[in-house]
């Protein structure tokens, strides 16, 4: 494990270090789905949310535009992460970060609220490992918390950034998480990368039981 992932925080500090932040497949200028699910599942001001492999996503932007004021963001590359606090200037300060692999970080046990994540999970093909995640998900958040978890969907690409991913369903990332979470709502999105491609992504509510 711990080779495996000096393995991914090497293969990402790659990524962000040869290629622009918004070429990426990834990319989007907002993460709408995102934003939109969170609101529905009772995010608010006083909120204490963590956007896991947050990379150099906006989502923190949005989250400090909406008045949150206990955000932090968790990835694996420190490249990533400078990207973000250089963007947001004097606002990086309000925020928290954490830089490693979320199987291995130390997160505060039961402190946060609502927990994002959109595309770390399907890179963790090894079910004992989307196993530890779900636990460590689950470590994090409060009774009641939320989990909002995104990946490709059943009938997306089988690789991303040049590694395989598990492609799943809304069912089957909600198996992944039981008995610790109950399923609460889900989606689907059709992202279209900067290169014009069409990728599916399953999104899945879960609440923390």
């Amino acid at each position: 494990m711990v080779q495996d992932s000096i393995d991914r925080r090497t293969h990402w500090e790659n990524i962000y270090r040869t290629k622009s932040a918004n070429a990426v497949s990834w990319y989007r200028p907002h993460l709408e789905v995102s934003m939109e699910m969170l609101g529905e599942a009772g995010l608010f001001a006083n909120s204490r949310v963590i956007d896991v492999g947050g990379g150099a996503s906006t989502l923190v932007d949005d989250l400090l535009d909406r008045g949150l004021r206990d955000v932090s963001v968790l990835d694996a590359s420190e490249e990533a992460l400078a990207l973000v606090r250089h963007r947001l200037g004097d606002r990086a300060r309000c925020v928290t970060w954490y830089v490693g692999d979320v199987l291995e970080v130390a997160l505060p046990p039961a402190g946060f609220d609502f927990w994002h994540d959109r595309a770390v999970l399907h890179f963790l093909t090894d079910p004992a490992d989307a196993a530890r995640y779900a636990q460590v998900a689950a470590n994090a958040l409060t009774p009641g918390g939320v989990a909002v978890i995104a990946g490709f969907a059943p009938d997306g690409p089988e690789q991303c950034s040049g590694l395989p991913v598990a492609r799943r369903s809304p069912a089957d990332i909600a198996s992944i998480f039981a008995p610790a979470f109950a399923l609460v709502q889900s989606r689907l999105e059709r992202h279209r990368t900067p290169a014009g491609v069409e990728q599916p992504f399953s999104y899945t509510v879960l609440r923390r039981c």
